[in-house]
């Protein structure tokens, strides 16, 4: 079976909802995943930006220790107990919208769920993208993503 993951509000290749924006709505998608490779202890979900002119792109949200027997987050969350999402590029935990700079042209926020083979990651609220990246580069067992694209006209 292949790890897969779909939502209700974002069409992989399509253009992010007005939801799924900062400055319109600042939602986070509903997500569904199915396909969990034996092995899997805990899910991980991070949104990433790499077209922000940043040098390193933007994290728009990070969230780990998902137990194993959720496969889906609803649309605008709670995440489920036990998880923890973390500081976002923004400066705070949570879900934070697209927002790329006017005229800067279309960015791609990749949403991916993570299968994880650890219950927990030793990860916190005030830890940044890059710190769950880390410890998610030694603890994957598989990934699945959506993609979708977002511009703010000059």
């Amino acid at each position: 079976m292949t790890f897969t993951l779909t939502s209700n509000d974002i069409t992989d290749g399509g253009v992010l909802p007005d939801a799924q924006v900062k400055a319109l709505g600042n939602t986070s998608p509903h997500l569904a995943w199915s396909g969990a490779p034996e092995g899997t202890k805990s899910y991980a979900v991070t949104v990433y930006d790499p077209d922000a002119p940043t040098g390193s792109g933007f994290w728009h949200w990070t969230v780990a220790n998902i137990p194993a027997d959720v496969s889906e987050l609803p649309t605008g969350g709670p995440v489920p107990s036990g998880a923890v999402e973390g500081r976002t590029d923004y400066g705070k935990a949570g879900f934070g919208g697209a927002a790329p700079p006017p005229g800067h042209g279309p960015h791609r926020y990749i949403f991916t769920v993570f299968a994880v083979d650890t219950n927990t990651l030793e990860v916190t609220p005030d830890d940044s993208g890059a710190v769950y990246g880390f410890n998610l580069h030694f603890h994957t067992l598989a990934k699945a993503s959506v993609t979708a694209t977002y511009e703010t006209k000059a």
